[in-house]
């Protein structure tokens, strides 16, 4: 795995500050509220440190924040080196325009649901899930920044309908789609059932504007993403995303259509 070095290097300061503090593995699971099993385990290598642990660990061990920073690179390390590429254009960019036909997109969805996506399409396994997964959670800080981008997202109806996790993870799904559609800055469309072919579903992309420079547009494939940027390309994706826009409900009614879709999964 390619994030190694990185949960090496973790493991190793975890385990300095620790003995340094003169505390066991029980007893600095103790003071976190974590079992001294996975105090144990990310020592070890064998667990990636999540957010609230690194935090914790941090605060408790009084390390300055070092533990944070390398846990930020290890979430860098564990992305392909396209989709890094990508990332760093999405947290930059001032507008994102996404539109996907077949799942929530990344930065809407619900651990529960981006676990279940990860175990059933890409068919990761057990710990194989956890990296990436804390990636993919990571970039949706975006959206909590103090100036987020403008983040427009068309939807195909038929995402409300595929019961990705189960009836649960569906239900907590929308709603978090629902809280996070009432945020100034995110707008939701969704392209009724009624639709027949669209310009749209040839595939999922995003649009991304950049603080400067022209528009570049990411689209999602099988086997990996691929970033345009040649204008022709990013033009002819830009009118695919008005013809999608211009199929889409109006927001206010999305909102209300996802919400009736949550409550009718039980």
């Amino acid at each position: 795995m390619s994030g190694m070095p990185m949960l090496e290097l973790f493991a190793g300061e975890l385990r300095r500050l620790r003995t340094d503090a003169g505390m066991s593995q029980e007893a600095l699971g103790e003071r976190l509220n974590y079992s001294a099993s996975l105090v144990a385990a990310v020592e070890q290598s064998r667990r990636p440190p999540r957010e609230e642990f690194t935090q914790r660990c941090d605060e408790v061990l009084a390390a300055g924040g070092l533990l944070v920073r390398i846990r930020e690179a290890i979430l860098r390390e564990s992305l392909m080196p396209w989709f890094r590429e990508w990332v760093t254009i999405e947290q930059e960019a001032l507008t994102l325009r996404s539109f996907q036909p077949l799942v929530v997109p990344g930065l809407l969805q619900t651990e529960a649901y981006a676990r279940a996506l990860y175990e059933g399409a890409a068919q990761l396994v057990g710990e194989e899930v956890e990296q990436p997964l804390a990636a993919r959670l990571a970039r949706q800080g975006v959206l909590n920044r103090p100036s987020p981008p403008q983040f427009v997202v068309v939807l195909d109806r038929t995402v409300l309908e595929r019961p990705v996790g189960g009836p649960q993870v569906m239900r907590d799904q929308l709603r978090h789609l629902v809280e996070v559609g009432r945020r100034p800055r995110v707008h939701l469309h969704l392209v009724p059932r009624d639709v027949g072919a669209y310009p749209g579903l040839n595939g999922a992309f995003v649009v991304a504007t950049p603080p400067e420079g022209d528009d570049i547009v990411y689209l999602d494939n099988q086997m990996r993403g691929t970033i345009v940027e040649r204008a022709v390309d990013v033009n002819s994706l830009r009118q695919t995303w008005e013809s999608v826009r211009a199929e889409a409900l109006p927001h206010g009614a999305t909102l209300r259509m996802i919400s009736e879709a949550a409550e009718a999964w039980t």
